[in-house]
């Protein structure tokens, strides 16, 4: 069983309330069909000040020997032949942190360090976000129009978020088969008959690339979830 604060375990899902770490050793080999998350986003966001928190880093390479305790967990739990995906972006850097204003490939480094640990590279999608918005709650140099009539060669494009998945190798034991009848974008009919034409449709919208339907203000909040 897995090694946690708290649990809460019935026939429909298991509840579990510890260090993903700790509570992912816990689990069964070959047991997850799929998992999905965002993981820290390296020092970005720092959520606690203890030792064990993943954001709690001072460089990336510290991040990676921490986040580097769980992939290989992920990957023994996983089912063979089955997918893990998580949410990520490119991160901006700073002069008085990194001595240059750029970027940093996060979504490489993450997608590295899953290879590097036996997960093949299934797939990616690009989630469009509003530049006004990252530049309204970021004041970043480069999405600031002023910068255009200063020096245009500091601007930049808005970052987007990524939603990459993995694939554990091997043969998938249970398949997942047959129509797709719900989307959960934006933009498409809640009703219809359950059809190969439907289906294709849903599926078209979802293998695009670039997803343009995501409202990245429908977040979980800890005290309205709580």
């Amino acid at each position: 069983m897995a090694t946690c604060l708290d649990q809460h375990v019935t026939d429909d899902f298991a509840l579990y309330r510890g260090d993903c770490v700790d509570v992912t050793k816990g689990i069964p080999s070959d047991s997850i069909h799929y998992s999905i998350f965002s993981p820290p986003f390296a020092s970005l966001y720092t959520y606690s000040a203890s030792p064990r928190d993943m954001g709690n880093c001072p460089t990336h390479d510290d991040f990676g020997k921490h986040f580097g305790h769980l992939i290989p967990e992920l990957f023994r739990v996983t089912m063979p032949g089955r997918l893990l995906s998580f949410h990520c972006m490119l991160l901006p850097t700073s002069k008085a942190r990194d001595g240059v204003i750029g970027l940093t490939d996060f979504r490489g480094i993450l997608i590295r360090a899953f290879q590097d640990a036996g997960w093949i590279f299934h797939s990616e999608v690009v989630i469009w976000k509003d530049p006004v918005t990252a530049m309204q709650r970021t004041k970043a140099l480069g999405l600031l129009h002023k910068q255009i009539k200063k020096d245009s060669c500091m601007s930049r494009q808005g970052i987007p978020d990524y939603l990459v998945t993995m694939r554990k190798p091997g043969d998938n034991p249970e398949r997942v088969e047959g129509r797709l009848t719900e989307f959960a974008g934006e933009g498409y009919p809640e009703t219809g008959k359950e059809t190969d034409s439907r289906s294709i449709e849903i599926w078209q919208r979802y293998a695009s690339p670039v997803w343009s339907d995501i409202n990245p203000s429908e977040t979980l909040q800890h005290r309205s979830a709580r």
